[in-house]
């Protein structure tokens, strides 16, 4: 019998191997994405610090968001998280996928963040 692959332990793998080469720091924080089924979740993180400078959610209240898990709450998420980083004078970010493909809602947030102002 032939086991399936558990999808997120080879996400998990796959951002390790990511993080090994990607650092953020404190003139150019991370910008790491989370996907949930449900959620989105985006944090710009000095890890030198070890310290969370912006984040954004589609959880926000601020947001209203009927639907936390489409292509439209990823990209109000990722200007929020943008705008929320140029407060705090962070205008260039290192971004990571978090093992995610570049794709869908990770390319929707990345995108939105980048025309909010953000340059990576």
């Amino acid at each position: 019998m032939v086991s399936k692959k558990d999808k997120n332990k080879v996400r998990i793998i796959r951002h390790l191997r990511i993080r090994k080469n990607l650092s953020g720091t404190a003139t150019t924080p991370r910008l790491a994405v989370f996907r949930s089924n449900k959620n989105i979740f985006a944090q710009v993180i000095d890890d030198v610090a070890g310290v969370t400078l912006a984040s954004a959610s589609s959880i926000d209240k601020e947001l209203k968001l009927a639907n936390g898990s489409n292509i439209e709450a990823a990209k109000q998420v990722g200007a929020l998280v943008a705008k929320r980083a140029l407060e705090k004078n962070i205008d260039s970010v290192v971004f990571d996928r978090g093992g995610y493909l570049y794709h869908g809602r990770v390319q929707a947030l990345a995108e939105a963040a980048r025309e909010a102002g953000l340059k990576f």
